[in-house]
């Protein structure tokens, strides 16, 4: 968690605020919502096949 905070620390609010801009220039409003989407079941399905795989060490043992 330190490490998170000192990164955050790192940028201020024009930073932010200029990488936030430049993302919405990128990709548009409308793109946005379904990279989002596509990252969350990306996600899921790592989380999914994580679980898979240590179900079957667990079998194994």
């Amino acid at each position: 968690m330190i490490s998170l905070s000192i990164f955050l620390g790192a940028f201020g609010p024009w930073q932010i605020g200029l990488i936030v801009i430049a993302i919405l220039l990128l990709f548009g409003g409308k793109k946005i919502p379904e990279l989002m989407k596509g990252l969350g079941s990306g996600i899921k399905e790592f989380k999914d096949a994580s679980k898979e795989d240590e179900e079957k060490a667990e079998e194994k043992k």
